[in-house]
């Protein structure tokens, strides 16, 4: 009878054991899942910064540092919250954020830029490029320029370069394909350094 019990008291411990380590292994997925939505929501966050300084003005580097703050605060704030909480807390703060993103640069250059910041340039063109075409000015010098970059960021130099005279037709701050040339550089050197703080490749292959 004796044996019994200890038996069965170490197989209800056996048990626990195990309950917890699947409670355990369960909350650090999701935990690392959160984590990994709020990195690349920081990584589209900066690159949408950069991209809303080529439109509305300023510096490139600082906006792609603003732009990122919205990341890197959601996983803080989660921080503190397990489990399904802790998701969707990111998931409504990365919502707020990529919706204010979309306003200043349209729905179709969001995605454009996105997929760049993901190498998916070919998504990333056709999105440029309908972006392009809209009535909103705004939209579409944020898609000319989501276009150039992927241009620029796939090795296609002289295709981004071809894009110069649209450029500076809708761009009031570019007045030449030198000035459009040196800030083209300056941007893909930002994006290619926004990847690496968040572990992504740099480049592209």
């Amino acid at each position: 009878m004796k044996l019994n019990r200890i038996k069965k008291v170490i197989e209800r411990k056996m048990i626990v054991i195990l309950c917890l380590a699947v409670l355990i292994a369960c909350s650090g997925h999701t935990a690392k899942r959160a984590g990994e939505g709020a990195a690349m929501g920081a990584v589209v966050g900066a690159a949408g910064g950069m991209v809303s300084a080529l439109v509305f003005g300023g510096n490139v580097g600082e906006a792609a540092a603003r732009g990122a703050v919205w990341g890197g605060t959601t996983g803080a704030v989660a921080g503190g919250i397990s489990g399904a909480q802790q998701e969707q807390t990111i998931k409504a703060q990365q919502d707020k954020a990529i919706e204010k993103l979309k306003t200043d640069l349209g729905e179709d250059a969001f995605n454009g830029l996105a997929a760049l910041t993901d190498c998916k340039h070919e998504v990333a063109l056709g999105y440029a490029r309908t972006a392009a075409k809209s009535d909103n000015k705004n939209y579409a010098l944020a898609g000319k320029w989501v276009e150039i970059l992927a241009y620029a960021d796939s090795r296609q130099e002289d295709k981004a370069r071809a894009l110069y005279p649209e450029l500076i037709n809708i761009d009031t701050d570019i007045r030449s394909e030198s000035q459009a040339e040196e800030t083209m550089k300056k941007a893909i050197q930002r994006l290619m350094d926004i990847r690496e703080e968040y572990n992504l490749p740099k480049t592209c292959n």
